[in-house]
């Protein structure tokens, strides 16, 4: 009769402990047991400034969040690689180290190389096609396609079309051959400038002012506003207006703390950032166009800009490119791409 009550006592014990042990994870014991006083704490580690879409979208989201839950949710918000640098933002959110970043698109390649489309020369064929792709079931897939990394897309924070400047005149194809251009480090980027008969040297983009001003490059490709806070209409002439390629960002959060996070604030943290990314989106638009029209008006660029027939001419030049990289990054999501 003792040994059976032992035995008896042993298995409440246990279970009385496995119950406990459930309960001890504040993300699964519900909102009730965060606070203004005791508060969720969310790090959002990112690269750019307070000052860029992205910082102050940022911002943004930590402000609607807080909002929503009443102040039981505090996001703290590390610009300028003050937290972590391109290198490192990755692992740190994978470790939970950091619950959510803004990298480049380009910077995922190592986790899938269908993120090179937004490097797929002349693809996009505006703005709106941007947003229906990466809104929709394509861009959709991408984001999910990290979840066997614990890694969990959230959206697309836009920085824009990119033009080509040089300090020689590029108003055609062959006008590309011989001269050197300045780019981010990918592959499809070096064979685009191959297609081009251009020669691709990458650069970090602090350094590519001065790459310019000292000749090291002929020319390079970015953002209008890129371009503008960069000031390099001062060691530039030409400018084309190509819209070639995108420059935009995926938010990511750490997916395993994502899907542990109580109903009630993974409903407010969804919300908030799906107003942080349209206020992002108006205003990437409105700061690029901006840089446009400023540029345009100082006079200091030849600007060209390109006809439909111009355009499928670059367009035709390229399809070595979709040839080399269409197994690659897939041939469903550029065909995809393609008819928005």
């Amino acid at each position: 009769m003792k040994k059976g009550m032992k035995v008896m006592l042993a298995t409440i014990v246990t279970a009385s402990l496995l119950a406990l042990a459930g309960c001890g994870s504040s993300q699964t014991q519900g909102s009730a047991s965060y606070t203004k006083e005791n508060p969720l704490v969310i790090k959002f580690s990112h690269v750019t400034t307070a000052e860029s879409p992205k910082g102050k979208a940022a911002t943004k989201f930590a402000e609607l969040l807080q909002e929503k839950t009443g102040g039981k949710v505090k996001v703290e918000v590390y610009p300028s690689s003050q937290l972590y640098g391109d290198k490192d933002e990755l692992e740190a959110l994978q470790a939970g180290n950091v619950q959510v970043i803004a990298p480049s698109a380009t910077k995922l390649v190592g986790f899938n190389p269908s993120f090179q489309i937004v490097d797929m020369p002349f693809l996009f064929k505006n703005h709106d096609s941007v947003v229906k792709f990466w809104d929709g079931e394509l861009g959709k897939t991408l984001m999910n396609s990290l979840e066997s990394k614990n890694m969990q897309g959230l959206a697309m924070w836009e920085n824009g079309f990119k033009v080509f400047t040089s300090n020689k005149p590029i108003s055609k194809p062959e006008d590309f051959k011989g001269q050197k251009f300045r780019t981010q480090a990918g592959k499809v980027l070096e064979a685009q400038f191959k297609a081009l008969g251009s020669g691709a040297a990458t650069i970090p983009f602090g350094e590519t002012y001065t790459a310019l001003q000292q000749g090291t490059v002929d020319g390079q490709e970015n953002t209008w506003n890129n371009i503008d806070t960069q000031k390099y209409e001062e060691v530039q002439k030409n400018l084309l207006v190509s819209n070639h390629g995108r420059i935009d960002y995926i938010v990511l959060t750490n997916k395993k703390w994502y899907d542990g996070l109580p109903a009630d604030i993974k409903k407010a943290f969804d919300e908030a950032m799906a107003e942080a990314t349209k206020y992002e989106r108006q205003l990437a638009v409105e700061l690029d166009k901006g840089s446009e029209e400023k540029l345009r008006k100082s006079g200091k660029f030849q600007i060209i800009e390109l006809s439909e027939a111009e355009r499928e001419g670059f367009v035709k030049l390229m399809e070595s490119v979709y040839s080399e990289f269409e197994k690659t990054v897939g041939k469903d999501i550029i065909d995809g791409a393609k008819k928005l």
